[in-house]
């Protein structure tokens, strides 16, 4: 008799697998599943040191893939001043001042999730920040990372209140005066803000691509590893067993390795290679060498990351047609078509999966042209390349996806509405004419499309039962829009068996099935039977990784 180490009984069993959707309970052995179904015949196969789980009723679920986050930094920002919800300049003066006051010792003040909307119909300057904190560095960012505002002391400490020459879709805004105003749009501009916090190695995944310079010193390295721990233990917390990060370096690969060799690895983790607009193709021969030595089931790469536009809040993201409040501009690529779509072939032909950051429907048609191009020279193949957020999309467009065999990888907290975001300036920027295909999950799956949903944190809250719960509440924001809503079922299933299919591991996780890796989320209470409403209320019990558990209440 094969005896289990664990057993999760008195569960109400979500497989995700059509041929046996429902259960009682889970038998693991050896970090797979060994058996799913009725208590009494999954109990047979407890032993003298199988360790049982009793559900209490609540669901167990595959663990949550998150197929679009940012491990590194998101885990530096933990310690971060979180402004999500501030409104006003009293209560962003109190917050402020609050946490300058019980950080005497930090050299540069960070705070993030600050809407674009804390002063109202006021764009936040300097001046603002300056009258709140004048004499000690301090940048706030936007939920979105791709705007912060600065005070008066960052600005002369980064050197860039005089401005600065930035590469293409990155701007300082300056003033009248000749000086900057405080606003930062983009990596480029911001950079050298961010990097008084002393968390630059947190950031190069995002801002280069690069590895440190010069190379950290043993403590450096220790603290790093620190970093991603409190990341990784926080995606488990929340029920994540795989992460499919969205940017990346070596480095980041090489700290992981040691962490997972130290047996501390709770996630499964991708880390991609990021392709910047100021490198050439054969930087591709650094991805490929990533890809072939990191290829387990707990540490992968194989993944080329893409920045091809900004975001609408800013005017970064490109759109075919002029934003609908700022009639001459359209943004400004990274890439131009012609350069993107050579990276596509190149990074295609060496077997490497693409995942492209595409907002504006300007920048989705670009990505899909690429995609296309690369089909046609290379040969089509499973290449199960991604467009990430899709925030605009033509109705052009909408069917290449599936005729691409295009990933179409979206995430619940973002559109204006939902999870209390503000729905301006957001949907002025987009227009009307362009509300119905804007953030259309349901237009896209409709047509064919595989949708993954994730989170996109730090930018949105980690948790995937508020991004489940913001797909099931989804309502239009004006009449005559399509519905855009996922039924629990289908917004489970994007976050479990579409990111194991994104990640060419369907045949591995993504469902509750024999055979299958042990990756498993118990839920404090019974998911289908809890309202819409209140399903942020549910939260994780334990998460079992591999067979072993990596949180529990």
């Amino acid at each position: 008799m094969t005896f289990a180490d664990l057993i999760v009984t008195n569960a109400r069993v979500l497989t995700m697998d059509s041929e046996n959707p429902a259960a009682e309970a889970i038998a693991v052995k050896d970090g797979l599943i060994l058996s799913v179904g009725d208590r009494r015949s999954v109990l047979e196969a407890r032993g003298p040191a199988t360790k049982v789980i009793d559900a209490g009723g609540g669901s167990a679920i595959p663990g949550f893939i998150e197929a679009h986050m940012h491990l590194f930094s998101g885990a530096a920002e933990l310690a971060h001043l979180q402004l999500a919800g501030i409104a006003g300049f009293d209560a962003l003066q109190s917050a402020i001042r609050g946490y300058a006051a019980s950080n005497p010792d930090r050299k540069m003040l960070v705070g993030q999730g600050v809407d674009y909307t804390v002063l109202g119909s006021e764009r936040v300057t300097r001046n603002h920040l300056d009258r709140i904190l004048p004499d000690r560095p301090f940048v706030m960012g936007a939920p979105d990372h791709h705007t912060m505002w600065a005070n008066t002391k960052a600005l002369e400490m980064a050197g860039i209140l005089h401005g600065k020459a930035l590469g293409p879709g990155n701007e300082i805004v300056m003033g009248e005066d000749g000086l900057a105003e405080g606003e930062l749009r983009e990596g480029e501009a911001f950079g050298p803000v961010v990097a008084l916090a002393g968390e630059e190695r947190a950031r190069l995944g995002l801002s280069t691509g690069g590895e440190p310079d010069p190379a950290p010193t043993p403590e450096e390295r220790a603290a790093d590893r620190d970093i991603l721990r409190r990341g990784l233990a926080w995606c488990a917390r929340h029920g994540i067993t795989s992460i499919q990060n969205m940017d990346g370096n070596l480095y980041q690969l090489e700290l992981l390795s040691e962490i997972e060799a130290e047996g501390g690895l709770v996630c499964r983790v991708k880390i991609p290679f990021h392709y910047k607009n100021f490198m050439t193709l054969d930087m591709l021969e650094k991805a490929s060498a990533m890809a072939e030595r990191y290829d387990s089931e707990w540490l992968s790469s194989g993944m080329v990351k893409v920045f091809y536009d900004g975001v609408l809040d800013s005017w970064t993201a490109v759109m075919v047609e002029p934003y609908a409040d700022r009639p001459d501009w359209r943004g400004e690529p990274l890439f131009s078509p012609e350069e993107f779509a050579e990276i596509a072939i190149e990074a295609d032909r060496r077997g490497l999966q693409i995942a492209v950051h595409a907002i504006g429907d300007g920048a989705v048609r670009a990505v899909l042209d690429g995609y296309e191009a690369a089909q046609k020279k290379n040969g089509r193949r499973d290449s199960r390349h991604r467009i990430e957020h899709i925030e605009v999309t033509t109705e052009a467009d909408v069917p290449r996806f599936a005729e691409l065999g295009v990933i179409a990888s979206m995430q619940p907290p973002h559109p204006p509405g939902a999870m209390g975001l503000p729905l301006e300036p957001t949907i002025s920027r987009i227009g009307r004419k362009r509300w119905p295909l804007s953030y259309a999950w349901r237009t896209l799956k409709d047509a064919g499309a595989h949708v993954v949903f994730a989170s996109d944190w730090p930018v949105s809250p980690i948790d995937p039962i508020a991004g489940i719960q913001a797909a099931v509440l989804r309502k239009p924001w004006a009449e005559g829009m399509p519905d855009q809503h996922f039924s629990l079922h289908e917004a489970l299933a994007s976050y479990t068996v579409e990111g194991a299919y994104a990640g060419f591991m369907e045949h591995r996780k993504g469902m509750l099935k024999p055979g299958y890796l042990a990756d498993i989320a118990v839920l404090s209470g019974d998911i289908e039977k809890t309202a819409p409403e209140a399903l942020h209320a549910i939260r994780v019990a334990t998460t079992i990784c591999g067979g072993r558990i990596t949180w529990q209440h």
